[in-house]
């Protein structure tokens, strides 16, 4: 198994595990109740749309922001969400694309795509489908999506160039891309190189400039940031101090108050003004 593979491992049983315990959040924001907010946020959501959800879908979600909530979808289209998790994110898709759309889930973790399959059920959606794969190699047709979504998981991909080149693949001609993501910049090693760093969102981060980079250089036109939420101190130390935060929270657990504290201290000063959730935008040429 070479490292990629390693990451996608750790990474894939780490937030299987996350949703066996029906924990709900990463290192991009922390736990999305119906009757509340999460430490960071629900980036971007109505409370209706929560509100009105029949299953737990909101509450099992992993997102650092709403990559629908500035896009176009419109009825009809085909939009494909990369990671797709419980399903939170296709369930709204699917809600706007109405009967006559399609929307496609990729997710390589069989218990999250389990408790997706059972959110989309509960929803009585027959236009929504997802599919066993990896983001880097995904199980869809080229030219076949008008509209590619993700909500912070390409963060987590050990090979983004290759990310950035399925979605040029799969978006139709004129096809766009709305992806909310963590990006991140001038983070010491110690903190890049710790496995559960990575899992929860940051360690695998790249800066917002490598990011739009890496969509130009796959052939995507029309690249940009449309959107930024910088996280403040307080903020960064909710999410490091929660314990339903996969990855942080094997890092300070077990360790003695003092020792607990002062960590807690250095990460959050560390990622203050580093760390931060982006929603970019691109398009593929006609």
């Amino acid at each position: 198994m070479n490292q990629n593979e390693q990451i996608r491992e750790m990474v894939s049983t780490v937030y299987g595990k996350a949703i066996a315990a029906t924990a709900s959040g990463c290192g991009c924001r922390g736990t999305p109740q119906k009757e509340k907010g999460s430490v960071i946020g629900m980036a971007g959501y109505e409370p209706s749309d929560i509100l009105a959800l029949n299953s737990d879908a909101a509450a099992s979600s992993f997102g650092c922001g709403n990559p629908l909530a500035f896009s176009g979808v419109k009825e009809g289209d085909t939009v494909l969400d990369l990671g797709s998790g419980a399903g939170f994110d296709l369930i709204l898709a699917a809600k706007k694309v109405g009967a006559s759309g399609r929307v496609i889930g990729v997710d390589m973790t069989e218990a999250m795509i389990a408790k997706a399959r059972e959110n989309i059920a509960k929803e009585g959606l027959t236009n929504v489908e997802v599919r066993h794969g990896l983001v880097e190699d995904l199980p869809v047709e080229s030219a076949s999506v008008d509209w590619l979504i993700s909500n912070c998981v390409i963060n987590l991909s050990p090979e983004k160039g290759r990310v950035f080149s399925e979605i040029q693949r799969v978006l139709k001609p004129g096809g766009q891309m709305l992806v909310s993501d963590i990006v991140a910049k001038n983070l010491p090693d110690w903190l890049r190189r710790n496995s559960q760093v990575y899992a929860a969102c940051v360690g695998g981060a790249i800066s917002e400039e490598d990011y739009l980079a890496g969509l130009r250089e796959a052939g995507l036109i029309n690249v940009e940031v449309r959107n930024r939420f910088v996280y403040d101190e307080s903020q960064i130390r909710s999410f490091i101090e929660t314990e339903e935060v996969p990855g942080m929270k094997e890092i300070i657990s077990g360790e003695p108050a003092q020792n607990r504290d002062d960590l807690i201290r250095q990460m959050a000063m560390n990622m203050v003004g580093n760390v931060w959730s982006a929603e970019f935008h691109a398009q593929k040429p006609l």
